[in-house]
């Protein structure tokens, strides 16, 4: 089954391909300058920390609706072992299996493709079982720190919660950062709550992945036109799940990652985030959301920050 009219009508408009090079495998991420970062920095003021991490645990957020997406499998592999001998000190050390994309985590460029290309219309086959991704794995993303934004589109609406067949659009974006009293930068990372995330916190870990908001297929040309770096929300599957389009299943991950070349994440805990920013009077500040630098990976958990 093709992709409908409308989606490649979008990927007209957002598509970078070649504009930092044929050999770029970073994307927007080449928007986070120096400069871009030193403004972000100097939002720091108070030192006030949040993090934005939900717990990697064997219970986490998967539910088996995403094969081969395990939570972690956890295990010691040496429990104060004396490994010197009797009387020397002890270690102990421990290991884990996960989904790269288990919990909070960055998406790489590599994770989605549609029409037989990547990123930067290179192959998709160029992804192999051994080989993993040849390009634009996630270990190519090494410095995700720069000014974050949350737009709050659940609190600028006046609930908790956007219902769950709530698409997120760019009237939303527009009214969330009016709200927050917050203009969107090149080079930010925008982050937008929903409040999906609080059935997860809740224990109900089925009714978090389906149905859910997230982003509207038009959103995508919002953050092109701004030269967002990359995006990230408290979803599950990042757009609104079922999609907006009938049979169109992650065009906006289709748009996002291959078309722009943009960086997103899911699963991000944005409820104490989201009550500091109130208590702060400001939306913006320094995040930092370094991926762990999987050789070849199709995404990454990460441990984001943001600091005040």
């Amino acid at each position: 089954m093709s992709l409908p009219a409308a989606f490649h009508e979008i990927a007209k408009h957002v598509n970078n391909w070649g504009r930092w090079g044929q050999d770029d495998e970073i994307g927007t991420l080449n928007l986070i300058s120096g400069e871009v970062v030193r403004e972000a920095a100097a939002t720091v003021r108070t030192g006030r920390r949040v993090p934005l991490a939900v717990d990697l645990r064997q219970d986490g957020v998967q539910t088996g609706m995403i094969p081969g997406r395990v939570n972690p499998l956890h295990v010691m592999v040496q429990v104060n072992q004396e490994l010197f001998g009797p009387g020397t000190v002890a270690t102990s050390d421990d290991a884990v299996t996960l989904g790269l994309q288990a919990g909070t985590h960055w998406d790489a460029l590599t994770h989605a493709s549609h029409s037989g290309r990547i990123y930067n219309g290179r192959p998709a086959d160029t992804i192999t079982p051994h080989g993993r991704a040849a390009f634009s794995g996630i270990h190519t993303a090494r410095h995700v720190v720069s000014r974050g934004v949350l737009l709050d589109v659940a609190a600028a609406k006046g609930v908790d919660r956007l219902p769950g067949d709530h698409a997120v659009t760019p009237e939303d974006l527009d009214e969330a950062a009016e709200f927050g009293r917050v203009t969107v930068r090149a080079g930010d990372v925008v982050l937008v709550r929903t409040g999906q995330i609080q059935l997860y916190l809740a224990g109900d870990r089925h009714g978090y992945a389906f149905p859910s908001p997230g982003l509207s297929i038009r959103t995508p040309e919002w953050f092109h036109a701004r030269d967002v770096a990359a995006v990230a929300n408290d979803t599950l599957t990042f757009e609104i799940f079922p999609p907006e389009i009938e049979d169109l299943w992650l065009g906006v991950h289709a748009l996002d990652l291959v078309e722009m070349g943009m960086l997103q994440g899911q699963n991000w805990n944005l409820e104490e985030l989201s009550t500091a920013c109130a208590q702060e009077e400001r939306y913006a500040f320094l995040l930092s959301a370094m991926p762990e630098p999987f050789v070849g990976g199709t995404g990454t958990p990460v441990a984001p920050v943001a600091i005040f």
